[in-house]
């Protein structure tokens, strides 16, 4: 079941057998389960090397750096808008909204993309 946490939806991974199943139905189960977790493991691999080719250090650096970048306009914005001891328009707002999520998006990105690494979608090159 989905456990839903500050912005983002966590799901349990791990497989939970029905106590009502006995050990062989239990073992098949978990065979069919391991066979439509592979089937997405290599679509996951296949779909997302064509788009993302092999990713080395200096992606990971430019979607960090990127990310920092957005993170500090959002920040900025809003220690300037609120430097004044007037309440924020519906207009800043908006605009503070606007560059949260650009930080959030970028910050979702780099966390896919590092998961990706992790679960072999993705072939990583390190510096050499």
């Amino acid at each position: 079941m989905p456990t839903i946490t500050s912005n983002a939806r966590s799901r349990s991974e791990h497989f939970e057998p029905e106590p009502a199943l006995d050990p062989s139905e239990q073992r098949r189960l978990r065979g069919h389960l391991e066979q439509i977790d592979y089937a997405a493991y290599a679509a996951n691999r296949t779909v997302v090397g064509q788009a993302i080719g092999r990713t080395e250090l200096h992606k990971f650096e430019k979607l960090a750096v990127a990310t920092a970048h957005a993170r500090a306009k959002w920040v900025a914005a809003a220690v300037q808008m609120t430097e004044s001891a007037s309440a924020l328009t519906p207009d800043q707002t908006t605009q503070l909204g606007t560059l949260r999520r650009a930080f959030e998006e970028l910050s979702e990105a780099y966390d896919a993309m590092r998961r990706m690494v992790e679960r072999g979608y993705l072939s990583y090159q390190p510096r050499g």
